[in-house]
C-alpha cells in the first residue's frame, strides 16, 4: 500500500498572523513538502492543477519534473490533471517526457476539477464536462498505446497518422487514476479501462464514498478485469496532529474556521464527526484511517492533505514528520495484516512493465 501527500496549492492568508505568502513562496513550499515526504519515508507526492487565484499549480509537469531531479524514490502524481480542458495530445507527450526524466516514477489522476470557469478559459463548455472527459481520455489511452493514431471526435481536430513523442518509457504508459467526488460516470470510466479509481474522501460522509467505490468495484469486475476486490482504489483524507488532541484542536481551529473551502460553515467538531477529517493525536489518525477499510474495502493508495488553509510551512513539515515517524509505519503494518490474499499492490512502473512482459511471453 502506498502512502503520501496531495496538495491543492492554495495561497491562503494565515488567519493567526494575517500574512499571505507570495506565489513564489507557495511554489517553493510545495517543493519543500515533496522533498520532506521522501525524507519521511512516504511513497507519493501529488499536486493539483488550477488555473486561477488563489492557486499556483498551473503546470504540474513542470513542478514534478523539478521534484524528480531532486528525489530518488518518490512517486510523482497529480491530483488532478484536467482531462476536460487539456489537450489529450499534450497530456500524452508531457507525461511521457516526465516518465523518462523521472525513470518511471510517475502516474497521474484524471479529473474534471472543481472550478467551473476553467472551461471557457480553455474554449470548452462546462455542460459537456462528462462527454469531454470520456472522449479526451479515449484518445489519450490510444496515444500511449498505438504508435500511429488516426482519430476523429467531437471536441478537437482530427488526427491523421499522428505519433505522440516521446513514446512512453519502456512502452508502458503511466498508470492512471480517475478521480471523482460525485460522478458515477467517472467511476464507470475507470472500471471500463481497468484503471484506478480515486475518491478524494474529504468533504463527503462515509456512506457516499462507499457507494462510489462499490460502483467502481462492481463495474471493474463486470468488464472482466478481475474480482471486485482486485480493483485499484485510492482515497484522500485530511489530518492535523499534535501529541495532545486538545492542542491539535486549539491550533487548527482558526485555520478551519477561515479556510476558503469550508470556513464559516459547519463547526470543526461537526465536520470531523461527519467526514474523514481527523484533528487530534497520531493515534487518532491511525484509528480513523484504518476505519476507511470498513467502507472502501482493501485499497492501494492513501493520500493526506496537510498543507492547506494558510498553515505555515514549518507546521506542515512537522505534520509530515509525524506521518512518517508515528502514523504511516503503523498503518503499513496494520493494513498489510488485514489484507486478504489476492488483493493487488498499488501499480508501479516496475510492476506494469513486468505484467507487459508476461503478456508478451504468453
Amino acid at each position: 500500500m502506498q502512502f503520501g501527500i496531495f496538495s491543492v496549492g492554495d495561497v491562503t492568508p494565515d488567519p493567526t498572523t494575517g500574512r499571505t505568502p507570495t506565489e513564489r513562496e507557495r511554489i517553493k513550499a510545495m517543493v519543500a513538502i515533496a522533498l520532506k515526504a521522501e525524507e519521511a519515508g512516504l511513497d507519493v507526492f501529488a499536486t493539483g492543477e488550477h488555473h486561477n487565484p488563489p492557486f499556483v499549480p498551473s503546470s504540474p509537469t513542470t513542478m514534478l519534473g523539478y521534484i524528480a531531479a531532486r528525489t530518488e524514490r518518490l512517486i510523482l502524481s497529480t491530483a488532478t490533471t484536467l482531462i476536460t480542458t487539456n489537450d489529450p495530445v499534450k497530456i500524452a507527450e508531457d507525461f511521457a517526457m516526465l516518465q523518462h526524466l523521472a525513470d518511471g516514477r510517475v502516474d497521474l489522476m484524471m479529473g474534471r476539477g472543481n472550478t467551473g470557469p476553467v472551461y471557457p478559459w480553455f474554449g470548452q463548455d462546462i455542460r459537456e464536462g462528462i462527454n469531454l472527459a470520456i472522449e479526451n481520455y479515449a484518445l489519450l489511452h490510444r496515444l500511449w498505446r498505438e504508435d500511429v493514431v488516426n482519430w476523429e471526435g467531437k471536441f478537437r481536430t482530427a488526427l491523421q497518422g499522428f505519433t505522440a513523442t516521446p513514446r512512453p518509457l519502456d512502452g508502458v504508459p503511466p498508470f492512471v487514476w480517475h478521480g471523482s467526488i460525485r460522478s458515477p460516470e467517472i467511476a464507470e470510466q475507470a472500471a471500463y479501462y481497468g484503471d484506478g479509481f480515486f475518491h478524494n474522501n474529504i468533504f463527503w460522509p462515509a456512506d457516499h464514498t462507499k457507494r462510489m467505490v462499490e460502483l467502481y468495484r462492481t463495474r471493474y469486475a463486470h468488464y472482466g478485469h478481475g474480482t471486485p476486490e482486485q480493483a485499484i482504489v485510492g482515497l484522500g483524507g485530511q489530518v492535523f496532529m499534535r501529541k495532545n488532541s486538545q492542542d491539535a484542536v486549539r491550533e487548527f481551529r482558526p485555520y478551519f474556521d477561515n479556510a476558503p473551502v469550508y470556513g464559516h460553515g459547519p463547526s470543526l467538531e461537526d465536520f470531523t464527526a461527519q467526514t474523514p477529517l481527523t484533528v487530534g493525536t497520531p493515534e487518532q489518525v491511525i484509528e480513523k484511517t484504518l476505519a476507511f477499510r470498513e467502507y472502501a474495502g482493501d485499497y492501494q493508495r492513501q493520500l493526506f492533505l496537510v498543507d492547506h488553509a494558510g498553515l505555515p510551512l514549518k507546521t506542515v513539515l512537522e505534520q509530515i514528520d509525524l506521518l512518517g515517524e508515528e502514523v504511516v509505519p503503523v498503518l503499513r503494518k496494520e493494513f498489510a495484516a488485514r489484507r486478504p490474499a489476492g488483493v493487488p499492490d498499488a501499480p508501479t512502473h516496475e510492476s506494469l512493465l513486468a505484467d507487459a512482459r508476461k503478456e508478451t511471453v504468453a
